[in-house]
């Protein structure tokens, strides 16, 4: 089976980048090690849950756009923390709940390295 995070390997990252500041600085065996964490934790879970969180990746990445111009890829860290914490406010509720998840997995991948 591919990998789940793959096809938003890079949105991940940026988040990632913003919510993890010591992430940053990670080199490729610290991100290797760190995927590997979410990719067993989220390999545990119902194929749909897998295909919501690329979803909501890739909406959060569409969203940025309509809040700074720019995906959160291109995005400079601190511009990418402001959308993330517009997004953790956002009326609809299953926007939040996306922040909170991803932001869950991004701890648990960045401490259980």
């Amino acid at each position: 089976m591919p990998p789940i995070l793959a096809p938003v390997r890079p949105v991940f990252r940026a988040v990632a980048e913003a919510m993890v500041p010591a992430a940053q600085r990670y080199g490729a065996a610290e991100w290797t090690a760190m995927e590997a964490v979410v990719e067993r934790a989220l390999g545990a879970r119902p194929r749909k849950m897998q295909q919501q969180l690329v979803t909501f990746m890739r909406l959060a990445n569409v969203l940025a756009v309509g809040m700074s111009g720019q995906t959160l890829v291109s995005l400079p860290v601190e511009k990418r923390e402001q959308v993330l914490h517009r997004l953790e406010r956002a009326p609809v509720a299953l926007v939040r709940r996306g922040v909170w998840g991803v932001r869950t997995l991004i701890f648990m991948g960045h401490y259980g390295r």
